[in-house]
């Protein structure tokens, strides 16, 4: 899809209800729905964090996402896709601004060109402790990303006619550093898996689109 044509259609889903968890439960194994809707996970007092799902267009102006991979560390979300973002820090006004700052300083983004459309429903990530808050925002992206080479590992940047394919949508058998053999619905998106926190954020986001595109 074109990118004004994006633009000019999306700006439709500011005032939408958000699915919330009902969209967060269909990319979510069934082992975590059931601790979930079980109240065997309690929050405790979570660190919080905010990402930011960018839409931008490509040299023939056509809409794509932008996810990263992270790199390689001694941490739970090691070399998995994600979208830029990070915890909150002292110098943070708020979720917004830690949002449109770790997306400047992991892809380059200009954050005085980045239009936020809306805040998305929080999700909590338990093996981490993290509550983390999406936004969803617009770039008319003028410049190469240049990736955070110390945090990022790759830009993998997702055309939109691939995101809202379900289609790219799969069940994979996953070992984590805090689960063996567990099944996990999933994105297959420019070659990479794409599962966990991500997917259920793009999973609420892809039910708005649908309501919009």
């Amino acid at each position: 899809m074109h990118f004004d044509d994006f633009s000019n259609r999306i700006s439709k889903i500011e005032n939408l209800e958000l699915p919330g968890s009902a969209s967060h439960y269909k990319m979510a194994p069934m082992f975590r729905i059931k601790e979930l809707e079980s109240g065997e996970i309690v929050k405790k007092n979570p660190k919080q964090a905010a990402v930011m799902a960018l839409f931008y267009p490509n040299l023939d102006y056509q809409t794509n996402l932008l996810l990263i991979l992270r790199n390689t560390y001694k941490g739970i979300h090691s070399n998995q896709i994600a979208l830029p973002g990070g915890k909150v820090e002292k110098r943070d006004i708020n979720l917004l601004e830690t949002a449109l700052r770790e997306t400047h300083e992991e892809v380059g983004a200009v954050r005085e060109q980045i239009t936020v459309i809306r805040s998305m429903s929080e999700i909590y990530i338990p093996p981490s402790n993290f509550e983390v808050t999406p936004y969803l925002g617009l770039y008319k992206k003028e410049k190469p990303f240049l990736r955070q080479v110390d945090e990022v590992a790759a830009i993998v940047e997702v055309p939109l006619h691939d995101f809202m394919d379900d289609k790219k949508i799969f069940h994979q058998i996953l070992n984590t550093s805090y689960a063996q053999n567990v099944e996990v619905p999933a994105f297959k998106l420019n070659g990479y898996t794409v599962w966990g926190a991500t997917a259920m954020m793009l999973s609420e986001i892809k039910e708005l689109f649908k309501q919009v595109l």
